[in-house]
């Protein structure tokens, strides 16, 4: 559970000016803010079932972003790709200060 939630926080950090003001705020509530669906629903006076139905749609939109421009991916690819650098980097080689000042990039 805990893989996914921080999957959907990523998709969500990569995406979310693709979504409307409505699912972002959902988002933000149930995923970053940690309310539950009737805190979210009393919140914007809707039921739990359409908080929920909006959640699991924009969950299924993120999913489809992330199949069609693989931001995440490629990002999980840089980060692995840093990683070893840095291993393979002494403190004292120069090229290590180039890892680190990419790494503050992401």
């Amino acid at each position: 559970m805990l893989e996914k939630t921080t999957r959907v926080n990523f998709l969500f950090d990569f995406y979310q000016s693709l979504l409307t003001p409505k699912q972002r705020s959902y988002m933000e509530h149930y995923f970053l803010e940690d309310y539950s669906l009737g805190e979210i629903s009393e919140t914007f006076d809707v039921s739990r079932q359409a908080v929920y139905d909006n959640i699991r749609r924009t969950e299924m939109m993120l999913e489809e972003y992330e199949n069609k421009l693989l931001l995440y991916d490629k990002f999980r690819k840089r980060q692995h790709l840093l990683d070893e650098m840095e291993q393979s980097l002494e403190e004292r080689d120069p090229l290590k200060r180039y890892v680190d000042q990419l790494r503050e990039l992401e």
